[in-house]
């Protein structure tokens, strides 16, 4: 349980410092179809999975998935479930792939059976990942829904500003074309054109290349030209004041400011308002009445209502939250800065913790802590980042789920149940049986956590196997793969929660789509399981 907590910590620092992030960005980048945009996300998604947490990531891939189906306009109905079942399937191929491998792992050991490798439930799981993988693939398209009517809600206008970003000597897109760069088809942001000197581009080809000091002009929402501003050397523009380090931007925040009638900033220029001297602000973007704003964002002159897109320090709100100048003053959510400065340090912690981990240099917990604690005093995250990072409820389902496995097996209902299974499977061997505890367990993961499941089976894995006289490593395969295997309900599993709501589902869409899943996996286990762990 505390090794879950720790790993919770870890993904938290990979996620802070922008490594998860910029991978998820660049997954969808190229995808035209939604065939293709489903094996981009299996490519990136399962393997993640497998060494990180599976909540993490869904959430940051879903506002990657959704904006890519807005600008293809295909359903994101059509590709949310897909995200969660790769985090499930990624989560089965490594020990440390999901709390539930780990908390099994756990009660084995407790058991006085020998633990398992980072990569034993590999030889099961990746086969087990591979056949999903390749069923979403194929047949995802004609399996899951697709919600017009939320396709119709993603269209519905949001506030676009306009933004100026300067290439800086040191941007890794300086030679590149707009397309290769990847800005041609960015999430929620339209590049209308490029100034180069007294040169204006317009409109934008994919074929123009970018070059040093060009002025890149935006337009787009606030949380997408955020995402913009997270590439090194693009650096914004209209006012000299924009913090950009990423050291001093962890210090400051975004809000919106909405100029009133009354405002001094009324019929001035962006660039000689003075934002810094006058409100400790620097503009970064201006929003005009839902209409899209022409020409250079400096030379831009104010107008009552305009919304300013600000960089601002921490009192900025309670300073002039009431001031005269401003309609209205607010802070802007999921706008804090990641810490990029720190990234190569999270990627290298990451890697010593796999290398411990595989190794079997150092114990898992013991691992996990050092690493955490490393993350924390390296600056990858906060006190309260990692505090906040960790998902207690699923701690405390785990903690509680001890109990109660304990229990099952002190009363003797643990052997109660496996000498009724053994008698009902006799006849067919040890493998029918294998199947029986792969289905129970499956069955009872889709209506609790996946936690709790694992462990109120898990009893009766070591009782069946001392009934045969055979080894309990095949049973307790089985049920960390079907613990995992949560598809047909959005109940059973974290993540199929969280793309719920987002993606439109009704119940019966789980049921739909996670049945087959559920059939051809059961078919995939019972094979491999046995080959790979023979009785």
């Amino acid at each position: 349980m505390l090794t879950v907590g720790m790993l919770f910590v870890v993904s938290a620092g990979l996620r802070e410092t922008g490594v998860l992030d910029r991978i998820g960005h660049y997954v969808l980048g190229k995808a035209r179809t939604e065939r293709s945009a489903t094996a981009r996300l299996a490519a990136v998604v399962v393997p993640m999975s497998a060494f990180l947490n599976n909540t993490p990531i869904v959430a940051m891939f879903m506002p990657v998935v959704i904006d890519w189906c807005r600008r293809t306009q295909v359903s994101p109905s059509k590709l949310l479930i897909p995200l969660s079942y790769f985090a499930i399937l990624g989560g089965t191929v490594t020990l440390i792939g999901t709390s539930t491998n780990l908390v099994v792992n756990g009660l084995l050991i407790e058991a006085g059976k020998p633990g398992m490798g980072l990569f034993e439930i590999s030889m099961a799981g990746i086969p087990y990942a591979i056949v999903g993988v390749a069923l979403l693939v194929l047949l995802g398209g004609r399996l899951l829904p697709a919600r017009k009517e939320l396709l119709e809600q993603l269209g519905e206008a949001r506030r676009e500003y306009l933004v100026e970003m300067r290439v800086a000597a040191n941007c890794r897109l300086i030679g590149q074309t707009v397309e290769v760069a990847g800005l041609r088809h960015l999430p929620g942001l339209f590049l209308v054109e490029i100034a180069r000197g007294d040169q204006t581009l317009s409109p934008v080809s994919p074929d123009d290349r970018i070059e040093t000091e060009d002025r890149l002009i935006f337009t787009g929402i606030a949380s997408s030209i955020m995402e913009l501003e997270r590439i090194p050397g693009l650096v914004p523009d209209v006012d000299p004041g924009y913090e950009i380090s990423a050291k001093g931007q962890r210090q400051r925040k975004w809000c919106e400011a909405v100029v009133s009638e009354t405002s001094p900033l009324i019929g001035q220029q962006i660039r000689d308002t003075d934002f810094r001297a006058a409100y400790g602000a620097a503009v970064l973007a201006v929003h005009r009445g839902g209409k899209r704003i022409v020409g250079k964002i400096g030379s831009i002159r104010l107008r009552a209502g305009d919304t300013l897109l600000l960089q601002v320090g921490r009192s900025f709100l309670s300073r002039h939250r009431h001031d005269p100048a401003f309609y209205l003053v607010s802070d802007l959510e999921n706008t804090r800065p990641l810490r990029t400065d720190r990234a190569w340090i999270a990627l290298l912690m990451f890697a010593i913790l796999l290398t411990a981990m595989t190794s079997g240099f150092m114990d898992a917990l013991v691992a996990a802590t050092v690493i955490s604690i490393a993350m924390i005093g390296t600056g990858c995250l906060s006190i309260a980042d990692a505090r906040a990072s960790v998902e207690w409820q699923v701690l405390l389902a785990i903690g509680a789920s001890f109990g109660v496995g304990k229990a099952i097996d002190n009363s003797g209902a643990a052997e109660l149940v496996a000498s009724q299974l053994v008698a009902m499977t006799q006849s067919l061997g040890p493998i029918a049986a294998l199947v029986a505890i792969y289905l129970i367990t499956m069955l009872v993961t889709e209506t609790i956590t996946n936690n709790a499941a694992a462990v109120l089976v898990f009893p009766f894995c070591l009782e069946t196997a001392n009934l045969y006289g055979v080894s309990e490593r095949p049973f307790v395969v089985a049920v960390m793969l079907a613990a995992s295997a949560s598809f047909m309900t959005p109940i059973g599993y974290q993540t199929n929660m969280m793309v719920y709501g987002p993606g439109g589902y009704r119940f019966g869409d789980f049921i739909r789509a996670g049945l087959p899943m559920s059939v051809v996996l059961a078919l995939v286990a019972s094979v491999v399981i046995p080959l790979a762990w023979p009785f």
